[in-house]
């Protein structure tokens, strides 16, 4: 049902997008077949808006607001998608404003009494009945609890999980047919674009979840300095309302402020890049949504994210390939970016190393050729996105929500400072890293790491063939297994002394 009326909804999905001009934007870019990119192109001439192509990334955000909150968070994902939409785009649609018209204060007045089975008075001290902030997934008002703590209270709005429903149905069967239409897509993987879309959108539907990914960060952070997580109040919090700690600070981006109240700027700055070095790289799970909104400095020069709905996490594997690609692209060595997409299996055997690195020279230099303050490495990872259907480079979704995060982190990092370059002031921490993952002992620690896991699953294995020998119950399985037994239990006292020796004069 949800997919039927999404399908109905498309001619004026399809006006809108084209009086926007991004139709023929598409026509330009994408890689789809001539015929379609003609059929765009012809659409485009005949509906796009005078002022369709001044600022195109401007233009798709007006759009985006107007077909309502789904096609807000999306554009906000496509934002992580350059290869698509150019940089520049993609860039602006970072800034995307979410933001809606509130809801009204009788329903959160439902909602909440609903959820907690308590009237509002027995919860609250105090409850502002205006919104600081309307999005369009939730909005937050500021309350004061019985026992005198202020706290935030985010509700979701009224039927937004069978809109979402609906919008991302459509997303998904677009997605496909798309895939269909132009096979040569399939390289971008839409589809599983779009399905990440949805698990991060269920996510950010759960207010529990929302509370449980602020309570993992706060625990990850919790030993770091100049950097807190606020508390969450989870005895009223529910799938539909979050109540956590009131934050009163200044915004990330409130320079002249920030000066006023005696904050030095070089300090937060140093404190915003080491955080987000930390969360990548140290712990692989960041906070995915960075903007100066969702950031605030305390008087005592803390800095307090907030905002946990959409939460971005990296396996091991991911964090060394992007460690070492950091590394090389500041150290602009174009090689070392061509064998590390190499190894990590994102080229083709075909595509020739030494023309991709020379490509990567051409479009990379002249970002990096840039005074130190105006370097901005997620133009420079665009530019990279840019040239992947040159060399069928194949899209990892895995990476979209750093992207966007960089790209967050710099707009931050150079409203504070325009001189500064937090990849520069990362770039140590990141050189500490690597060969922290590459040393002695981190092998000794993932060898002890694989003895425990055969430890582990040792009982299993034994348990298992002395069954099977039981059940053919002759003396020469018996006897095998004797052989086995000991040649194993030989082989792990071997393994263990050697390991205990290396560590012991390591």
């Amino acid at each position: 049902m949800p997919f039927i009326i999404a399908m109905l909804r498309i001619p004026y999905i399809g006006f809108v997008l084209g009086r926007a001009g991004v139709l023929g934007h598409v026509s330009r870019l994408a890689p789809l077949p001539s015929w379609q990119k003609g059929f765009f192109s012809f659409v485009d001439f005949l509906i796009a808006g005078r002022n369709s192509r001044k600022n195109a990334g401007e233009t798709l955000c007006i759009a985006l607001q107007k077909l309502g909150p789904v096609f807000i968070k999306f554009g906000q994902a496509l934002s992580t998608r350059a290869d698509l939409l150019g940089p520049d785009i993609a860039r602006g649609l970072v800034l995307l404003q979410d933001s809606l018209p509130a809801f009204s204060y009788q329903r959160v007045k439902e909602t909440i009494e609903r959820e907690t089975g308590k009237k509002l008075g027995e919860i609250f001290a105090h409850f502002d009945e205006d919104p600081v902030a309307a999005a369009s997934v939730a909005q937050v008002h500021k309350a004061q609890l019985i026992d005198g703590r202020n706290v935030a209270v985010k509700i979701l709005r009224p039927n937004i999980h069978k809109r979402m429903a609906t919008d991302i149905a459509l997303f998904g069967a677009l997605a496909k047919i798309m895939e269909f239409i132009a096979p040569k897509l399939k390289r971008l993987r839409l589809v599983i674009a779009v399905e990440q879309f949805k698990q991060l959108s269920e996510l950010e539907l759960d207010m529990r979840m929302e509370a449980a990914a602020g309570g993992k960060l706060r625990d990850n952070l919790l030993a770091d300095s100049g950097i807190r997580v606020p508390w969450i109040e989870n005895s009223l919090t529910s799938e539909n309302i979050l109540v956590s700690e009131w934050i009163s600070g200044l915004r990330i981006d409130d320079v002249d402020g920030l000066i006023a109240a005696g904050h030095k700027i070089d300090d937060i700055t140093n404190k915003a890049a080491t955080s987000f070095f930390n969360q990548v790289f140290r712990d692989g799970y960041f906070h995915a949504d960075m903007h100066p909104g969702n950031i605030f400095v305390t008087s005592d020069g803390m800095l307090v994210p907030i905002d946990f709905g959409i939460m971005g996490s990296l396996k091991s594997e991911d964090k060394f390939f992007l460690g070492s690609l950091l590394i090389s692209l500041l150290e602009r060595d174009y090689d070392q970016v061509a064998k590390l997409h190499y190894d990590a299996g994102m080229l083709p055997e075909t595509v020739s190393l030494a023309l991709f690195s020379q490509s990567l020279r051409a479009l990379v230099d002249p970002i990096m050729d840039k005074p130190i303050g105006e370097i901005e490495l997620s133009e420079a990872l665009g530019q990279i996105l840019q040239i992947s259907a040159r060399f069928d480079i194949f899209v990892q979704p895995q990476f979209n929500l750093l992207q966007k995060t960089m790209v967050m982190a710099e707009g931050v990092a150079r409203s504070l400072n325009p001189k500064a370059n937090m990849w520069h002031l990362a770039k140590p921490l990141a050189s500490d890293w690597v060969q922290s993952q590459t040393g002695f002992a981190f092998r000794i620690k993932h060898i002890f790491s694989d003895l425990e896991r055969l430890f582990s699953v040792l009982p299993n294995i034994i348990e298992k063939y002395e069954r099977n020998a039981n059940e053919k119950d002759t003396e020469k399985n018996n006897s095998k297994k004797f052989v086995f037994l000991s040649y194993m239990g030989w082989f792990i006292a071997g393994v263990s002394a050697t390991i205990a020796f290396i560590n012991f004069y390591r």
